[in-house]
C-alpha cells in the first residue's frame, strides 16, 4: 500500500522529483572550496594570463598582474560555500581538483560569467 516507498525504490522513472534531488548530491566536492581566480573583462586578457601560467609563472603572481577585481591578493577568494557563487563559476570550482599555486590545475578556457572571464583554481575542499 505505501506508494512512496515503492516509488523511491523504483527510482528508474525520470520524474521531476527524483532527478532534481539527485543532481546536487552527485556534485564533486563537499560544501565549500578554497578558491583563487583571475578575473578579466576581456577573454583575450584571460587567455594571456593562462599563457603566463603555462610558461611557468605562479598562479598568484599572474593573478596579481592580470586580475581586474578588487581582491587582487594573488586571486585568493578564500573559502566559498555552495550557493554563494554565480552558477558557471560554482560548477567549475567544484569540478576542479585541489592544486597549488606552484602547480595549478585551472579552468582553460576561462569561465564566462556576468562579471567577466575567470581563470579558476581550487586549493582545498570541505
Amino acid at each position: 500500500m505505501p506508494k512512496n516507498k515503492g516509488g523511491a525504490k523504483g527510482g528508474k522513472s525520470k520524474g521531476a522529483e527524483g532527478g532534481g534531488d539527485a543532481a546536487p548530491k552527485q556534485s564533486k566536492g563537499g560544501t565549500a572550496v578554497k578558491v583563487r581566480h583571475i578575473l578579466c573583462e576581456k577573454q583575450s586578457k584571460a587567455l594571456e594570463a593562462i599563457e603566463k601560467i603555462k610558461s611557468g609563472m605562479k598562479f598568484n603572481e599572474v593573478a596579481a598582474q592580470y586580475s581586474e577585481d578588487k581582491a587582487r591578493s594573488g586571486g585568493d577568494l578564500g573559502w566559498m560555500t555552495r550557493g554563494s557563487m554565480v552558477g558557471p563559476f560554482q560548477e567549475a570550482a567544484f569540478a576542479l581538483p585541489n592544486s597549488t599555486i606552484n602547480s595549478p590545475v585551472y579552468t582553460d578556457p576561462p569561465v564566462k560569467t556576468k562579471f567577466g572571464y575567470h581563470v579558476i583554481m581550487v586549493e582545498g575542499k570541505k
